[in-house]
This record gives structure tokens, sequence and C-alpha cells, in this order.
């Protein structure tokens, strides 16, 4: 994956978890929606001073932004969990942690 579409993969779901529509947060930026389209599909990159006003906008750091823990989707992630559930679902302390874990992170 480029790193064009990986920033505007990030930038996209940073948007949605905010509920803002790329309409919302093209005005926000100051920046036409098809160019934040283009920004958030990997076909344009963000220029520099575009990037702090979406940073602002959306409430993150540029080390959020550009962490590397964004690359898989949510699809993605569930898949993942599912096969670590499934290596330690015959350990039941194991079992017991992740499930403390879950429990204690959707309470909060």
């Amino acid at each position: 994956m480029n790193i064009k579409k990986e920033l505007g993969e990030k930038i996209k779901r940073l948007r949605k978890k905010r509920n803002l529509t790329q309409e919302q947060l093209a005005e926000m930026i100051g920046i036409a929606p098809r160019n934040l389209s283009g920004i958030e599909v990997g076909a344009n990159f963000v220029k520099a001073e575009t990037l702090e006003k979406i940073l602002l906008a959306l409430n993150v750091s540029s080390e959020e932004l550009f962490a590397n823990d964004h690359i898989k989707n949510p699809d993605e992630l569930i898949k993942e969990i599912n096969s670590y559930i499934k290596l330690i679902e015959k350990d039941p302390k194991k079992l017991e942690q992740v499930y403390k874990l879950v429990k204690y992170s959707v309470a909060e």
C-alpha cells in the first residue's frame, strides 16, 4: 500500500469516528469536498497547510495520524482478534484476562 492511500484511509477513519461527512470536514478545512475525497482515496497527496488544518479539525496529533496501527481495517481486526481468541480458548486464565480487558474497555 502506498503512503498516499494509507494516509487517506486514516483521515477517512478519523473523520467517520468523529461523525463528520466529507462535506463537513472539507468546509472546516477550507477545501472542496472533491479534493478531500481525492485525499481519502489516495489519489491526491495532502498539502502541508491542509494537513495542519485536518489535524486541528479532527483533534489529533501528527503522531497519531502517522502511527502504523491504522493499517488494518475493522474487518481485518475482528478476524485477527477471533484468531487470537481461538488460540487461548482452552486456557481459562488467559481467556478471563481477555474478557476483563474487553469488558472494562467497553465500559469506559
